[in-house]
């Protein structure tokens, strides 16, 4: 059984300690087949993009030996050593422009000190020039850039992120003007910025982010997963009151959703997997707690992005676009950065249309808590207390204790937190819920209409309407007159009618009322 890891990202330190590499060569071979090549992919964080820029770079310094026993090594490729400038933007400090030229240059450095070549300018965008100049005499130059994004998400929504912008542009434009010097280029991050606001007349990158060829590059397959870690899942499954293929299926519920185009197939994270196996099998949230998505969550706030509708209505292809960094759309930064997946598609006059979901239920859990943690500061624990406290109210047909519940829920706001529109309570009410279907299943639309919520459990079925500075009873005669209930009505379970009432000067849900639809 081999080594796991979820902290190495170095190919040959990987292969080198016999750590578990799934293959991925046949990837690499496609790319540097059809060298001089220039390309560009995004994917989200800790999915594999540094050790994949690591394997490129073992594969242009000749080492094929370490790559013995993988898909590449039989390929009829030469293993010509070529000069390989490797640039990391992740482990830099960006937090001013004037940090970020020092860190800019301290990378090429970097880069020069490992080949022995000297330096005489001073700035970064010169420095790289000469490092590109000196080191492609003899033959041209790989150029390698991972997380080439970080310093622009460092310093989103900070008054100098415009002139960070402007750095890396400037930086950046070197690879354009020696393109004739390059034999490869790989670009990866987590976003996807216009060619405009970043790469300036860099145009000719070749973008794989969604291509269907790569589109199971990074992550892994059912195949790849099952094949790769059976010992792991044996080992795991053992004492489990759960079936071999119960089993499974609970991983992938946990792990599994990614897909990065609509016909491929979805990729397990890599990470939350060797995690999870690491952590002796035990189901709990990984990739989440290696990063905070603050910017993200402030940005939802801001625009008063409208997540229900991202949740419950398709898009189309624009969702998937690169974006201006002064015109950042919530809900692609939400894809790129794989809050959000591919969940269906289908054509309509001709044009692709998406839905979209959490990938899995890993995302769904915590990226929720956290959401509803930035709209009330409530802190995550209490918030889970409170989800957890509605669900056992709803499984047991306790009305009364859910609108307890309820009032708990809204007397734990801080009030320096301001409901300060329908919209924002809406979202609020919304997140809970969609809390809530971590517990048991609650949604937020039916086909006959637009219903705030249904709850289901056992032979219960919820359906909550509520009203802000109205009555309870207006609530209620809406789910009527809409008969917003009609779907649930064959499924023989008992149907309760809630209408609901939120005084916005109070704060507070004041009135409600109950009933329940004769079978």
């Amino acid at each position: 059984m081999r080594k796991l890891t979820s902290s190495i990202y170095t190919f040959e330190k990987l292969i080198e300690n016999n750590f578990l590499y799934v293959d991925k060569t046949e990837y690499i071979w496609r790319l540097i087949d059809s060298a001089p090549a220039m390309y560009f992919m995004s994917r989200p964080r800790r999915f594999g993009k540094s050790l994949t820029v690591s394997t490129l770079e073992a594969v242009f310094s000749g080492k094929k030996e370490l790559f013995k026993g993988l898909a590449i090594y039989d390929k009829p490729y030469d293993w010509k050593k070529y000069p390989v400038i490797h640039l990391d933007m992740n482990g830099w400090d960006f937090r001013t422009p004037e940090i970020l030229e020092e860190s800019l240059r301290g990378a090429v450095s970097e880069v020069a000190q490992k080949h022995g070549i000297v330096l005489d300018v001073q700035t970064s965008d010169g420095m790289f020039r000469e490092l590109i100049t000196k080191m492609s005499k003899e033959k041209p130059v790989v150029i390698l850039l991972d997380e080439y994004d970080k310093p622009i998400l460092n310093n989103i929504g900070k008054p100098y992120a415009p002139e960070i912008l402007e750095r890396l542009k400037v930086f950046y434009s070197v690879i354009k003007a020696f393109e004739h010097q390059e034999h490869f280029v790989f670009v990866t991050g987590v976003s996807k910025f216009c060619h405009v606001s970043l790469f300036s007349d860099l145009n000719n990158l070749t973008d794989i982010t969604m291509n269907a060829d790569y589109a199971t590059m990074l992550g892994y397959t059912q195949q790849e997963f099952e094949a790769c870690f059976a010992d792991r899942i044996a080992a795991a499954e053992a004492g489990q009151q759960l079936s071999h293929e119960d089993y499974l299926k609970e991983i992938k519920n946990w792990y599994d959703g990614d897909r990065f185009h609509a016909k491929a197939e979805t990729v397990y994270n890599p990470v939350s997997l060797a995690s999870f196996f690491m952590d002796n099998g035990e189901f709990k949230n990984y990739w989440f707690s290696t990063g905070t998505p603050s910017f993200l969550l402030e940005l939802i706030k801001k625009r008063e992005f409208d997540f229900e509708d991202a949740l419950t209505r398709p898009v189309s292809e624009i969702a998937f676009a690169a974006y201006e960094i002064d015109k950042i759309e919530p809900l692609a930064l939400l894809l790129q950065t794989g809050y959000l997946t591919i969940k269906s598609t289908f054509v309509d006059f001709g044009a692709t249309f998406y839905h979209l979901g959490f990938p899995n239920f890993e995302v769904r859990s915590a990226f929720d808590t956290y959401l509803l943690n930035a709209y009330t500061s409530i802190s995550k624990d209490e918030l889970e207390g409170i989800a957890v406290d509605l669900a056992r109210h709803v499984r047991s047909g306790n009305t009364e204790g859910i609108m307890k519940v309820f009032k708990v829920f809204l007397a734990a706001i801080p009030y320096d937190v301001q409901l300060k529109s329908e919209k924002y309570y809406q979202t609020v009410f919304f997140l809970l819920f969609l809390m809530l279907g971590v517990y048991i299943e609650a949604e937020s639309r039916t086909s006959d209409g637009r219903i705030d919520a249904v709850a289901m459990c056992g032979e219960w079925v919820y359906l909550f309407e509520f009203k802000i500075n109205r009555d309870a009873e207006t609530a209620l005669s809406q789910i009527r007159e809409k008969e917003y209930f009609r779907k649930y009505q064959n499924s023989g379970k008992r149907i309760i009618l809630i209408g609901a009432n939120f005084n916005m000067a109070a704060r507070q849900l004041d009135d409600w009322k109950q009933e329940e639809l004769d079978a």
